[in-house]
């Protein structure tokens, strides 16, 4: 085991060449519908796929999994709670787990091979699932499991696609990089969900940009401001502290990281990548101004950060979750030449006011995203190629986390000392008897980070 609080790997920056290696060694290209849905024909060998996290993300993946061909079979389940990964089964076989369906009614349910000794419940159930005797695992459950989660999988010589973000703190981001490293030796696949690497509007418009086309990148802005999340708190009941807290993972910062970590990163992980490297400082602010009931436990409802990269180039970030507000989830990276607009819908470039690229109105070759990472990922298995999504993932999860830290410190903090940094926030819980690393005071509220009081190093 990884010890995450005496591990620190070199804190290198990954350089714009490391970045578009990863583009091209994680598979990021993306195939004509045609070929890409029929690549992994009758006759493969098979692929036996575990899922760890049954939640809504974790049921697409799964399904997007099983589209990649017949040969891919869901073999074992695993969940804390016994009623979501019911309902997570129920949803692929019927397959049409979440909003990226891919397939029609009942076109799953001959993939399907989870017999009820293969459905394990409880915190502990990962490790069950992962020696089932299957070759990939998803692991999509709460983030402040993952670390502890991907280490075991990737100890046992399995593939992994995990879900983004990567940790919630700094111990958990240094035990991920130290994991894939030992995933790289053994010639492991690490996949990670951050699926515009995947989308076609985006490679074409990063390879424009690492092109020069918009001239030397000034200043970047990104945006994921949008109503509530699709979460709703849990009824606290006669849970546990504990089971309370892991059934409203989202509302605490320990299990989620927070919005601007849980989402926001996307947006995040885009200007990393346009840039080629991630930011040395963080500042912000934050706070919770419309969420502020004791049921959204401890996590802030926006958050605003300048991200400052080696260069003095700035990466102002927006993430913010209230009703009636104006929605942008959206990239800007403006260059001395010229500005890409992007966004998961349409995405443009202009130089001197004009159109140089924009994406098409129609484009029958599309290929989702979420799709296409999967599509990849298992061609990277089969065709026993090098595939490490984990290192540029871990970069942008940290990021996520110096914005968080700034904006609940108030204060600017630096990334070589974030990133040393002892403070854990998540626990590697194997049993709901072990404590909550975040208590509840007597009227059930939990301490709410305060700009300027608050110390987050």
């Amino acid at each position: 085991m990884t010890d995450s609080n005496s591990t620190i790997l070199p804190n290198r920056q990954l350089s714009r060449r490391d970045y578009l290696a990863s583009s091209v060694v994680a598979g990021a290209f993306l195939l004509p519908a045609s070929l890409s849905q029929g690549a992994h024909a009758v006759g493969k060998e098979e692929i036996k796929v575990a899922l760890i996290g049954c939640g809504g993300r974790g049921s697409g993946a799964a399904a997007q999994a099983l589209a990649v061909g017949p040969h891919v079979k869901l073999w074992a389940m695993a969940d804390a709670f016994s009623d979501r990964l019911e309902k997570s089964l129920k949803a692929i076989t019927a397959g049409h787990s979440d909003r990226n369906r891919t397939k029609k009614f009942g076109e799953f349910e001959s993939a399907i091979d989870v017999p009820i000794e293969r459905r394990f419940i409880g915190l502990n159930a990962f490790k069950q699932a992962i020696d089932s005797g299957v070759d990939v695992v998803i692991i999509t459950g709460p983030p402040g499991f993952r670390p502890q989660h991907f280490e075991y999988a990737v100890n046992a010589g399995k593939h992994v696609f995990m879900e983004k973000p990567l940790a919630t703190d700094a111990p958990g981001v240094r035990r991920i990089l130290a994991s894939a490293e030992k995933a790289k030796k053994a010639n492991l696949k690490i996949g990670v969900g951050l699926q515009r690497h995947h989308q076609a509007s985006y490679l074409e418009a990063m390879r424009r940009i690492h092109d020069g086309q918009i001239g030397r990148i000034a200043t970047m802005r990104c945006f994921w401001n949008g109503g509530p999340p699709a979460k709703t708190p849990y009824n606290r009941g006669n849970l546990s502290e504990l089971e309370y807290q892991v059934r409203n993972w989202y509302f605490f910062d320990w299990l989620s990281g927070d919005h601007i970590c849980e989402q926001h990163i996307h947006n995040i992980d885009v200007c990393n990548w346009a840039k080629g490297e991630h930011p040395v400082t963080a500042e912000g602010m934050g706070g919770r101004q419309v969420r502020t009931g004791k049921e959204y436990g401890n996590i802030f409802d926006h958050h605003a950060v300048i991200y400052t990269y080696a260069d003095g180039t700035k990466m102002h970030s927006y993430c913010r979750q209230m009703p009636g507000c104006q929605n942008l989830v959206a990239e800007q990276i403006e260059g001395v030449d010229g500005l890409a607009e992007l966004s998961a819908g349409k995405s443009w470039i202009t130089t001197g006011g004009k159109y140089l690229w924009r994406t098409p109105r129609r484009d029958r070759n599309f290929v989702s995203p979420y799709q296409q990472e999967w599509n990849t990922f298992i061609e990277a298995i089969e065709k026993d190629s090098p595939y490490n999504e984990a290192e540029y993932a871990a970069h942008s999860t940290m990021t996520a986390i110096l914005g968080r830290l700034a904006t609940y410190s108030g204060r600017l903090i630096k990334w070589d000392d974030a990133i040393k940094s002892n403070r854990k926030l998540t626990i590697d819980a194997t049993t709901w008897e072990e404590p909550a690393p975040v208590h509840a005071s007597k009227d059930g509220s939990y301490k709410i980070a305060v700009p300027g009081i608050t110390k987050v190093l």
